[in-house]
């Protein structure tokens, strides 16, 4: 079972358990054994993925990569399937050891912020591939979502990482990177508006990594984080031509006030069409299938079920308002939700993430309201929601525990404390680390 507290959580309440039933359900859909089958298939030297036909016995070399959160597991999946395979290069947050898979290799890079681990794997891919490709190459890449964070060679071109670079500078590049992806994430923009910003500061981002192993023939397989399912967006759209300009770029660093970063400092994304002839991104996971498959249990349960959307984007005050309102309203007994939400951080020292902010304010409406048999449950797919809480259920019982334990839901939002608020009222729901991210799974429910 993915929720580890499932049991605690439901303490013997039949509504609670149908609830939580149904995102048990969307998580163990998201299985990469089942995601590789689902999509692709050998026969003889005959690549299938997803329709799409490769014939094997054309390519002189065929390469792995793997980035970002869950593309290890994928990898493996990957390589079992297509024994063919002469190198591969996976950069995931979890690693394991795996003596038997020598031909491929895998680093433990780190989300959501970069590090100097994720930067020496970019800079080795670049060595490693740069200049030295040709048409009879396949590359085989799988794109996750934490994939900006774990791809990234900011403030620097393919040309000039040839050239001798000092410590020094790499570590001023990746300091101020950093320091620029700490602002993104506190800002209050979304994931579109900040992947622009990143795509226009580093070369392997916005169709970087097409450009890099031209002219060889790529299949991406691509695992959706981010609403809408935008390719170019998803780990800030590696294989994928953009559409974004650096003046697109530049007005978003002056909407959200990044500091540290200059218009001179933006660089135009690949835009040449050579560069993508060969390339076919195939969207394999996305969040819409997760939420047919809770629809359908949901149905399975004797409930009136809808999904209500798979793309939600925006401040999580506005999204609980948002959902509060819908679920009094609607004829429903659940509504289900993807998507992406955004906080803006107040207090720096509060520790919590998008989906328990979302649930607080989700309580702090229903605990000015009269109909006190609404409730609410969301997660971050991957089981952390920068926290080692997936996220956390919110209804009259929530509201009960916190009564008991004299704690006031408008001061641990002032201080962006969730975290803490649901730690004392044991509602986090605690999955440990999960595989694949589809973004942001969310719940409403009205009982009966």
């Amino acid at each position: 079972m993915a929720i580890k507290n499932f049991n605690d959580l439901i303490k013997d309440n039949i509504e609670r358990e149908k609830y939580l039933s149904i995102i048990e359900t969307g998580l163990d859909a998201l299985n990469p054994k089942s995601i590789i089958n689902n999509c692709v298939s050998l026969k003889n030297n005959l690549l299938i993925v997803k329709n799409k036909k490769f014939d094997l016995s054309k390519f002189e070399n065929i390469y792995l990569l793997g980035i970002g959160k869950g593309s290890y597991f994928l990898s493996l999946e990957l390589f079992r399937k297509i024994k063919k395979i002469n190198e591969g290069y996976v950069i995931d947050v979890n690693i394991k050891k795996n003596k038997d898979k020598s031909k491929v290799k895998f680093f433990k890079g780190t989300h959501p912020l970069p590090s100097i681990k994720n930067l020496n794997f970019s800079k080795f891919i670049v060595k490693r591939f740069y200049g030295k490709t040709k048409d009879r190459d396949l590359f085989i890449i799988i794109i996750c979502g934490g994939g900006s964070a774990m791809l990234n060679l900011p403030f620097i071109s393919f040309e000039t990482l040839n050239q001798k670079i000092s410590k020094k500078n790499y570590k001023n590049y990746l300091s101020k990177y950093i320091n620029i992806n700490q602002q993104l994430l506190k800002s209050g923009a979304n994931i579109y508006e900040m992947n622009i910003i990143r795509k226009h500061i580093d070369s392997l981002k916005g169709g970087g990594l097409a450009k890099l192993l031209y002219p060889a023939t790529i299949i991406s397989l691509i695992i959706s984080d981010v609403p809408g399912n935008d390719i170019s967006i998803i780990a800030s759209g590696p294989t994928v031509k953009d559409k974004s300009t650096i003046s697109d770029a530049w007005r978003l660093v002056k909407k959200f006030k990044i500091n540290n970063l200059s218009r001179y400092d933006l660089i135009d994304t690949a835009k040449k069409k050579k560069y993508f002839r060969n390339v076919f991104n195939m969207l394999i996971v996305n969040n819409s299938l997760t939420l047919k498959i809770m629809n359908k249990k949901a149905k399975y349960l004797g409930l009136k079920s809808k999904i209500l959307t798979s793309k939600l984007k925006d401040e999580v005050k506005n999204v609980a308002k948002f959902l509060f309102n819908k679920i009094i309203k609607s004829k429903y007994d659940v509504l289900l939700i993807g998507g992406e939400t955004n906080v803006k951080v107040k207090n720096i020292k509060g520790k919590g993430g998008r989906n328990q902010e979302l649930v607080l304010w989700f309580l702090k409406y229903l605990s000015n309201s009269k109909n006190n048999n609404l409730g609410i449950i969301a997660i971050n797919s991957d089981g952390w929601d920068n926290t080692p809480f997936a996220g956390a259920i919110g209804d009259y019982l929530s509201l009960e525990k916190a009564k008991n334990n004299n704690l006031s839901i408008n001061k641990f939002l002032e201080n962006n404390n969730s975290f803490k608020f649901f730690s004392k009222i044991k509602e986090g729901i605690i999955t440990g680390r999960l595989p694949i991210n589809i973004s942001d799974i969310i719940l409403v429910f009205k009982n009966k």
